[in-house]
């Protein structure tokens, strides 16, 4: 063979291992960016988990082939959480939000065993190289939804459901309770635990027992609709939770604390896809859009309907603080000095009530 023919030879051969090559870099190039995602609920609960879909359909929507989602609802908090979330992980996921307070751990755990997974949980405080937090600052919602409620009680009985006693939970009882020692001292808050996040069976009981000691406002830290459905039927008022509850009881329907999710998911995302995602303690609220209050009941008065506005602004831009100084534990100790703001990483971590609420967190 000629050098010349034989030249010819290597560089068509080197060509077309080159475009081989270069074919098999755009293949996996193009290869969607795997994100999952873990509900304590059942995504038609049409409250937390339900809300949380909604972002993950928004991260669709963005991206379409870019990406793919898959999701995993009703886990259990603890053992289940680490199994669902160690087989999203080894099933070669890139990026695993974590969606409930018992999940911290069992996440913490799993992204120790996958470095190279970004991990992401949602209202936890633990954090790791390969693991962020994110939570939205509902306490905001909370203490419009306690002004609201002061404002529209006749029999100054209001009522909240609550899930376990966590921080997260604990912190918007007392955003509640400091609205209403403000705006209308006469007012009680009767608190009742169910022990669940999803259970409209106990969330209709407790609703209903609330109703039968003269609660007439009703908030909630459950994710089902049944409280507001309650409400609805014995004519008193409710504030739904996570999502817009307003199509469960228009007439009881004083006003839902809505969680925003898709904002934070599209931008997580990005900054995964373009490889600068760091781990950190993301907290959004009313300012970043992340919590929002979307209608108010036309029954409000209409001066009511404005101070709430009122916070609202107030809230989004800072000069509004529920947790701003005096502020004293049940017990009438000063927590708080006045003019002081409790800092976020204490408040992530609050396990005590605030003056003014008659019962004791459960053990």
């Amino acid at each position: 063979m000629k050098r010349r023919q034989f030249s010819k030879l290597v560089t068509g051969l080197t060509a077309g291992v080159c475009m081989a090559a270069l074919s098999t870099l755009s293949v996996q190039a193009a290869e969607p960016l795997k994100v999952g995602f873990v509900y304590v609920g059942p995504i038609g609960d049409h409250g937390w988990s339900y809300q949380h879909d909604q972002g993950r359909l928004s991260v669709e929507a963005e991206f379409g082939d870019k990406v793919k989602t898959t999701y995993v609802e009703n886990v259990a908090e603890g053992a289940d959480a680490q199994r669902v979330i160690y087989n999203l992980a080894k099933t070669g996921h890139d990026l695993i939000f974590t969606t409930s307070f018992g999940f911290m751990n069992p996440t913490l755990k799993v992204a120790k065993q996958f470095p190279k997974v970004a991990f992401e949980h949602a209202t936890g405080y633990k954090m790791a190289k390969n693991m962020g937090t994110y939570i939205s600052t509902t306490f905001e919602g909370r203490y419009v939804a306690g002004y609201v409620a002061s404002q529209v009680t006749k029999s100054n009985k209001i009522g909240y459901i609550a899930s376990f006693p966590i921080p997260e939970v604990i912190r918007d009882i007392n955003a509640t309770q400091l609205a209403l020692s403000k705006y209308n001292p006469e007012a009680e808050l009767k608190i009742i635990w169910v022990n669940s996040w999803f259970d409209p069976g106990k969330e209709a009981d407790a609703a209903n027992a609330m109703m039968d000691q003269g609660v007439d406002v009703i908030l909630q830290h459950t994710d089902s609709p049944a409280a507001m459905q309650a409400a609805e039927r014995r004519g008193v008022y409710a504030v739904g939770q996570a999502s817009d509850m307003s199509s469960f009881g228009p007439n009881a329907h004083l006003m839902s604390v809505v969680d925003e999710w898709g904002p934070h998911y599209i931008n997580t995302v990005n900054s995964v896809m373009a490889g600068t995602w760091k781990p950190k303690a993301s907290v959004e609220g009313m300012k970043e859009g992340a919590i929002v209050i979307p209608s108010f009941n036309e029954s409000i008065p209409a001066n009511v309907v404005a101070k709430a506005k009122e916070l609202i602004a107030g809230l989004k831009d800072g000069s509004v603080y529920p947790f701003t100084g005096p502020i004293k534990n049940k017990a009438g100790e000063v927590i708080v000095p006045e003019g002081t703001r409790l800092a976020y990483d204490e408040l992530e971590k609050m396990s005590w009530y605030v003056e003014g609420i008659p019962s004791d967190i459960p053990k």
